[in-house]
């Protein structure tokens, strides 16, 4: 089957049944997208499909059919995305364990609602969890990346 992953097109050989995530981390040898809880409880997991946050652990490949972003698609270490930029400068991560699926999901929700309130970020976020407890820095981080975006 085909598969459109970072702008870039990849023929795999898998099982349809097979969960996205392990396709992303084994057959693409994309590791950023985190297993975490395996039922899509954690938010660790998270990537995008057609910019919409998805859990991966419990995504069949074989239901796919747009294109999906990781972690490593969304910027690079030279030109970060604002959501990126604004979770280092406020250091956002502690174990960082759970900060690419919290960084996807916190695209996504950016995508959809360019200046969210604090209740627009708790429930956007609220799938996402973090063991660390860093979730004051994420939602000042979210706000910090809206105002970037907006060029504020």
């Amino acid at each position: 089957m085909k598969l459109t992953v970072n702008g870039k097109s990849h023929e795999i050989d898998v099982e349809p049944e097979m969960p996205l995530l392990w396709v992303l981390r084994d057959e693409l040898n994309l590791p950023g997208t985190k297993f975490g809880c395996g039922m899509a409880q954690c938010g660790a997991c998270t990537v995008q499909v057609d910019g919409i946050a998805v859990r991966s652990c419990v995504t069949p490949v074989g239901s796919v059919s747009g294109a999906v972003t990781t972690i490593e698609g969304l910027g690079t270490p030279a030109a970060l995305h604002a959501v990126q930029k604004a979770w280092v400068e406020l250091q956002v991560a502690q174990c960082g364990y759970c900060q690419s699926g919290q960084i996807m999901s916190a695209v996504a929700l950016l995508r959809e609602h360019p200046t969210p309130t604090d209740a627009d970020i708790d429930e956007a976020m609220s799938g996402n969890l973090c063991r660390c407890g860093a979730y004051p820095r994420i939602r000042a981080a979210i706000h910090d990346a809206a105002k970037r975006i907006r060029g504020a």
